[in-house]
């Protein structure tokens, strides 16, 4: 009997050390945003308040950033499908080779062609990413959430998910290693974000881009972001509930495209002038700034604030073209020159702030350069599972000593864009065929359809205005061999000449 209940004692007494060790693993929330620039907010990311950041109206933004740090530096991909794979992988896109938003139906490249186009897109992985080896067309890794999950966290998918196509595995969260899927599948943007549309699910007008499972909100005149909000919010009870530590991928289709009024915010827009299409998007910046607040004030009104940690992030720039904002051309980025596409930081160079209050200093800030593929080894050092094997080779960094204020930034990495595609029918300035690598303040540019390499001093010129190539061959020749050299050792794709058939050479090749 002695053993017996000895034995007894012994197993509770791990389980609740098991128990315990679980409730100090801290919540993960990554807030992510589709399409908004860096600019596209109150919070200056700049040295300065910008034109742009007046425009909008970003409360529980300013309130995250009091309480915890900006990144002013922080990349993504030029568009989406790669960002979130990198998120997913910590793989960077030229090495994992999604270097394109990934169509709805399978085998079928996003890609855009013209007589005028002298180059073939290469055989990227158009298919996106998959958990299970041997689909074609795809990366094959091991996801996040499947290690987070692994961990003992409850993991939850809330909105655009956009990782594979349709027919592959990844198309659905669920085999990512999410729990719960809440409106995310293969579409990148939503049909509507209007519940008097019922997102999209109406009879005859419905297409893939309507978000499904949502049908509670139909009629009620709740925008959708505000809809999806509340529907994280109502998963997370369970996990409050049992003790269990949470990650919550909280992806809003806001502020991609269709531009819809959110109404519950416009007044003030149309208030101080703004045009029509101004004011849509203004409207839906705060709708997706309010979901932030609801967030925050769900951890505190549940008491556990102080063990979460939330990751605002966007995945690619703001449009450089007009997309009905009613805004000149390459303007809506500004100071930051072009945007979504494109390799010049308008293009890739986004908001990011991180909450976590047992760790981060409140109000502070770092200029430490960081990109998506950082996130993953970021987040496993925060859930204590470092070691987690993975079938992909990593090429993201922890920042986790940034956030503890321990600057060790390597002041040689480089960081590396590729976008071997053509973006859109209509030819838009410096968007297709084009990589870049920074590496401290300077960077530069591989425009492949001239055949020219550019080279910038981000320290003095974040806009990119003034080409200093030819003042410094040397700082270009170091430079575009570390690119290629990258390259060519993660057997990165490179556009074909239609004409001859040969590959686009390699920068240092030029």
């Amino acid at each position: 009997m002695k053993v017996i209940f000895k034995y007894s004692c012994a197993v509770l007494l791990l389980i609740s050390i098991k128990v315990s060790a679980q409730q100090q693993k801290p919540n993960i929330v990554i807030f992510l945003v589709d399409d908004m620039g860096w600019m596209d907010t109150s919070v200056p990311f700049g040295e300065q308040v910008g034109e742009l950041n007046k425009r909008y109206h970003t409360p529980n933004m300013e309130r995250m950033a009091r309480e915890g740090m900006k990144f002013t530096n922080a990349y993504a991909a030029p568009v989406c499908t790669p960002t979130r794979v990198s998120l997913m992988t910590g793989v960077n896109a030229a090495h994992h080779k999604v270097t394109n938003w990934t169509s709805v139906e399978k085998d079928t490249p996003s890609d855009f062609d013209s007589k005028e186009n002298p180059f073939k897109t290469p055989e990227w992985n158009y298919n996106g990413f998959s958990p299970v080896k041997g689909i074609p067309h795809t990366f094959y890794g091991t996801p996040l959430p499947k290690l987070l999950q692994d961990d003992g966290y409850y993991t939850v998918h809330v909105g655009k998910a956009h990782f594979a196509s349709w027919g592959t595995p990844a198309a659905s969260p669920y085999n990512m290693g999410f729990l719960v899927n809440i409106a995310g599948n293969v579409a990148g943007e939503p049909q509507s974000y209007l519940s008097e549309e019922n997102y999209g699910n109406q009879t005859g007008k419905t297409n893939y881009k309507a978000v499904q499972n949502m049908a509670e909100y139909y009629g009620t005149g709740t925008f959708l972001t505000e809809a999806l909000t509340r529907e994280a919010l109502k998963t997370l009870r369970y996990p409050v509930k049992t003790k269990q530590p949470f990650f919550l991928y909280m992806a809003h289709y806001a502020v991609h495209l269709p531009l819809d009024e959110d109404v519950r915010f416009s007044k003030k827009y149309k208030d101080a002038g703004l045009n029509a299409g101004q004011i849509k998007y203004a409207s839906m910046i705060e709708g997706m700034d309010k979901s932030l607040g609801d967030i925050m004030d769900y951890l505190k009104a549940n008491n556990i604030e102080k063990n979460t940690v939330i990751i605002f992030m966007s995945d690619n720039g703001g449009h450089s073209i007009s997309a009905g904002k009613g805004d000149p051309m390459h303007t809506n980025n500004l100071p930051l020159r072009e945007g979504k596409g494109s390799v010049y930081e308008g293009g890739i160079r986004e908001p990011m702030m991180v909450k976590w209050p047992a760790v981060v200093k409140p109000g502070t800030k770092t200029n430490t350069p960081v990109i998506i593929e950082d996130f993953f080894p970021t987040l496993l050092e925060m859930a204590g599972a470092k070691v987690a094997k993975t079938e992909q080779v990593l090429d993201g960094k922890s920042f986790v000593p940034l956030l503890k204020g321990i600057n060790n930034a390597d002041p040689n990495r480089t960081f590396t864009w590729h976008y071997p595609n053509k973006w859109k029918e209509a030819e838009l300035p410096q968007i297709d065929y084009m990589s870049a690598i920074r590496q401290g303040d300077w960077k530069l540019v591989y425009d492949m359809k001239k055949a020219k390499l550019e080279l910038y001093n981000l320290k003095n010129d974040i806009g990119e205005h003034n080409d200093v190539s030819a003042q410094n061959p040397e700082k270009v020749k170091q430079l575009a061999k570390l690119l290629s050299d990258k390259f060519r050792g993660w057997g990165t794709l490179m556009p074909t000449f239609k004409a001859s058939g040969k590959a686009v050479p390699w920068a240092d090749q030029l």
